[in-house]
């Protein structure tokens, strides 16, 4: 089953943080290229945009190790971790594109298109057009951003399916739970109802054996008192007649 202690999903808030990572880096490399290589400007941009990437790497790789930690103790569906699998992997290729982006001199790709194309030179506009239609560019990587916004869009749709489920399993749990509690209450009062009548009824028993025998007492004195009489008025007669 899917998330059983639903609290704060740490994995997709770290994913959506990779994610606005992955944006700033692809701002900043269309930034660099607008710039002439030997600018302090650009400079600038090619060491933010360094440390960027390696923060970038880095926070992919925790991302697939707690992954990992999260698929071994059963909190997600099956399904759930081979979508987030997926988009680690879609992280991945972008990260892979982007350090191809920094690492490509802006100029090698005008030499390289004015090669192409039979001419001597062209408009910074031009080469950034070139740019972005080149595979595994900025282009590129737009499109791949869309697609990932896609299927995160997909991946948060079925995950409210999910809690909305597990919302339901919880209210008739906690139902049942409830009628349960009111059984459990109704017993306990008809026990103690019946243990009253026991008591009762043992105190009536008690009072009812202690009188049997004292009628048992009184039965005993008025036979011994009978036969006393008997016998007295036996020496009488026997008295009389001598």
């Amino acid at each position: 089953m899917s998330l059983l202690n639903l609290g704060e999903d740490t994995w997709i808030r770290e994913y959506v943080s990779c994610e606005k990572l992955y944006r700033d880096i692809m701002g900043l490399l269309s930034q660099r290229q607008r710039e002439p290589k030997t600018t302090t400007h650009y400079s600038q941009l090619s060491a933010s945009v360094r440390l960027y990437l390696k923060q970038y790497n880095n926070e992919v790789t925790q991302l697939k190790e707690k992954l990992d930690h999260i698929s071994k103790t059963q909190l997600i569906t099956y399904d759930e971790i081979e979508r987030r699998v997926r988009q680690i992997e879609i992280l991945k290729s972008k990260g892979i594109n982007l350090k191809k982006v920094f690492d490509t001199p802006i100029r090698t790709l005008e030499h390289d298109r004015d090669q192409l194309l039979g001419t001597a030179g062209g408009s910074s506009w031009d080469s950034d057009e070139q740019l972005i239609e080149k595979p595994g560019g900025v282009g590129d990587i737009i499109s791949q951003h869309k697609r990932l916004l896609e299927d995160q869009e997909k991946g948060l749709e079925n995950l409210s399916k999910i809690i909305s489920r597990q919302k339901n399993i919880a209210q008739t749990i906690t139902t049942e739970v409830s009628l349960q509690n009111e059984i459990i209450e109704d017993l306990g009062e008809h026990m103690d109802r019946t243990d009253g009548r026991i008591n009762t009824e043992t105190k009536h028993v008690s009072i009812i054996g202690h009188k049997d025998n004292t009628c048992m007492y009184w039965i005993t004195i008025h036979t011994y008192a009978t036969e006393a009489n008997i016998h007295i008025g036996q020496k009488s007669l026997r008295r009389g007649v001598k």
